[in-house]
């Protein structure tokens, strides 16, 4: 009997990372959250936040991660981590990867029509980005610098931007946000290349961490992470987009956030990495709440 596993439909999902869905679901979700000072779309806007939903999710992620897996392959295989993907245990063919990259690719830009023209030209923007991150000539991962740019300006603008563009227009964005967005996106993505950095650099992968090391990749992440920080309570203290009264609390929960990143960042792990993701999410929701509620 063909189990699960073997089924094309669980091959897929597992080739598009659900558990990578949420990276661009909730800074996309915040923007439109910014966009309406409302927790959910008003009913006009209901049916394309669906679909902007669903293309920002599996339909994105399958396309690039599945172009990323055909690149990364001789890393892969020294991966630990990525020992059980698809197309390192031989369950899915490069050849039928590339289809389901290409099918993916497709109906990200063909669904992007429903949601409006703008949000096409932003889905098909982050597909060159992540053609530009993973295949040759360009292959910006192993570009020390530009692979940590590319990642951050993917999550910490285009995803907001996107939610945001569902009800308004993306040049009305607030630039304070955007700037906080990209710094945290940057804090991070630089330690998910010390945790691949044995792979990487056994493939002869020049990505951030091989390049400069996993001391000088935790101390820029710190002080990145630091910068969002300080430019959040500068916005609140000067009442720009984020309430001032979330200064209060923000003073409080900043200390905690800088330590607790330089605690789970020096030997970073993904299971590390979420945690500190779901302590940051505590401060974020309350932000949304005063939005919501100022």
């Amino acid at each position: 009997m063909t189990t699960l596993t073997q089924r094309p439909a669980a091959l897929l999902v597992a080739v598009s990372r659900p558990w990578f869905w949420p990276v661009s679901w909730v800074p996309a979700y915040l923007g439109t959250v910014l966009a309406g000072h409302s927790w959910l779309p008003g009913r006009a806007d209901a049916g394309r936040a669906v679909v902007a939903l669903l293309i920002l999710g599996p339909l994105v992620w399958a396309a690039v991660l599945a172009q990323n897996d055909l690149e990364d392959l001789r890393s892969d295989r020294a991966n630990p981590r990525k020992a059980t993907a698809p197309l390192v245990t031989g369950a899915v063919s490069a050849r039928r990867l590339r289809t389901w990259y290409r099918a993916a690719a497709l109906a990200s830009v063909g669904a992007a029509f429903l949601v409006g023209p703008l949000f096409v030209l932003g889905v098909g923007g982050v597909l060159l980005l992540g053609w530009a991150y993973s295949v040759p000539p360009l292959r910006l991962k192993t570009r020390p610098g530009w692979d940590v740019a590319v990642n951050a300006l993917v999550v910490g603008l285009v995803s907001p931007v996107a939610g945001w563009s569902i009800t308004r227009d993306p040049w009305h964005f607030p630039w304070p946000v955007a700037v906080i967005g990209v710094l945290f996106a940057a804090a991070l993505y630089v330690p998910t290349t010390v945790t691949d950095l044995a792979a990487d650099t056994q493939a002869g992968d020049t990505t951030f961490a091989v390049r400069f090391g996993a001391t000088f990749a935790h101390r820029l992440g710190i002080g990145l992470w630091g910068a969002a920080l300080a430019v959040s309570l500068a916005c609140a203290a000067f009442g720009l987009v984020v309430p001032r009264s979330t200064l209060t609390a923000q003073l409080v929960m900043a200390p905690i956030l800088l330590v607790a990143y330089a605690a789970l960042t020096r030997r970073p792990t993904i299971a590390k990495l979420a945690v500190v993701s779901v302590l940051f999410g505590i401060p974020t929701a309350g932000f949304a709440l005063a939005y919501i509620s100022g």
